[in-house]
């Protein structure tokens, strides 16, 4: 496939499926046709192909047999049944995050808050193996669509530690905001979790990749996680909180703050925080404190560009950064904001990994660990933080 133009389509046609186009469109090494999309709701697929001059297939299996790779852009519970399909048809699929996960038994009055995380973290655990499986018994592969891993930042952070040789001791990161745009965020059924899975998985997956590149520097596999601690709160769902109307409040039966501690097998560790708690913006960082070295990772906001705005409505047309709120007084307007979030980079990234056959820095491991990781964590909420071994697959 080196030498010859890569087909490709998108499944799903809402936020994750616009930027994966946009992202496609800045591949720049590679010869790539993004062929068409498709999505269950023909209006929105009809929408999504018209606006960008592509093909709208009828049939989930019509685009598959299309292409050489699928990005599955579809909402977290259908990620499996729809990568699997596209393996068993020896097509690579890009899989957007979550990976995979627990939406519930499919009752009607299933809830988030009362059920059994041991049945999460098994149902999770086995929907990763049903995954890896088929990628194993495929001539495609799977790329687990987790920016954080291609941000430039982190990225260099990866070059320091295998150059200067690196233990990497401790890690604390974070990815807060106040809130989530999509209306099905808060619903366990949908999202398969509140804020540690919603948006704990940033910061755990770099976490876990630098143990990854450490591992690999000193010539063994990935230094995988063993065991978590976690706590998680429903702050605004509390019957003490007085809503001010700045945070998100809509959340049906998830948490909206998480803790997440993870030891890894070599005895160092990770501290992850997730919360739809801040202001003031979406605050993405991570910081590696290492035996010869420190390095803070900040991908949001970043101070590349800084601007004071007297008037708001002076800034009305102009994208500033998400979820500040307000575009008056000093901001930090992102001149890219998806070249720092490694949005690009993945993309081309991953593309070269198909053309060339090589495995992608963010592989189906990294996304089953992840996971392993989320349900293994809630399960540790459920055991009021008590250590909770991690199950690798």
């Amino acid at each position: 496939m080196s030498d010859s133009t890569i087909r490709t389509g998108i499944v799903g046609s809402g936020f994750a499926a616009r930027f994966h186009y946009e992202a496609l469109r800045q591949v720049y090494s590679r010869d790539v046709d993004i062929l068409g999309v498709y999505s269950p709701t023909a209006e929105n697929r009809t929408a999504y192909a018209r606006e960008r001059g592509l093909r709208s297939f009828s049939a989930v299996e019509e685009l598959i047999e299309a292409v050489d790779v699928l990005h599955v852009c579809t909402p977290p519970a259908t990620h499996e049944p729809v990568a699997v399909a596209a393996l068993r048809a020896g097509r690579s699929v890009i899989i957007e995050k979550p990976f995979t996960g627990y939406f519930g038994d499919g009752s009607p009055d299933f809830s988030g808050d009362t059920f059994d995380r041991e049945q999460g973290l098994e149902a999770a655990t086995a929907s990763i193996r049903r995954l890896r499986e088929a990628e194993a018994d495929s001539s495609g592969m799977i790329l687990y669509a987790e920016n954080w891993v291609y941000a430039p930042a982190i990225q260099k952070e990866r070059e320091i530690i295998e150059k200067t040789g690196s233990q990497v001791i401790w890690m604390h990161g974070e990815e807060a905001h106040s809130g989530s745009h999509s209306q099905y965020y808060g619903i366990w059924s949908h999202s398969g979790g509140g804020s540690i899975m919603g948006k704990g998985v940033h910061p755990l997956t770099a976490a876990l990749y630098m143990k990854k590149v450490e591992g690999r520097m000193r010539g063994r596999g990935p230094i995988r996680p063993k065991a978590v601690n976690a706590q998680a709160h429903a702050i605004t769902r509390s019957p003490g909180y007085e809503d001010k109307g700045f945070l998100r409040t809509s959340y049906t039966d998830i948490e909206d703050f998480g803790h997440v501690h993870v030891t890894f097998e070599d005895g160092t560790f990770a501290d992850v925080f997730a919360s739809e708690l801040v202001q003031g913006g979406v605050h993405n960082w991570l910081e590696v404190n290492a035996n010869n070295h420190r390095t803070i990772c900040n991908i949001n906001p970043n101070t590349a560009m800084q601007t004071y705005n007297p008037v708001d409505s002076q800034f009305g047309d102009i994208y500033v950064v998400e979820k500040t709120g307000t575009k008056q007084g000093w901001s930090f307007p992102s001149p890219d904001e998806d070249w720092f979030t490694g949005y690009q980079h993945e993309m081309e990234a991953f593309y070269r990994n198909v053309a060339e056959g090589t495995p992608p820095e963010s592989d189906s491991l990294l996304g089953a660990d992840t996971i392993a990781v989320v349900y293994a964590a809630y399960v540790s909420t459920q055991r009021d933080g008590s250590a909770v071994d991690v199950p690798l697959l």
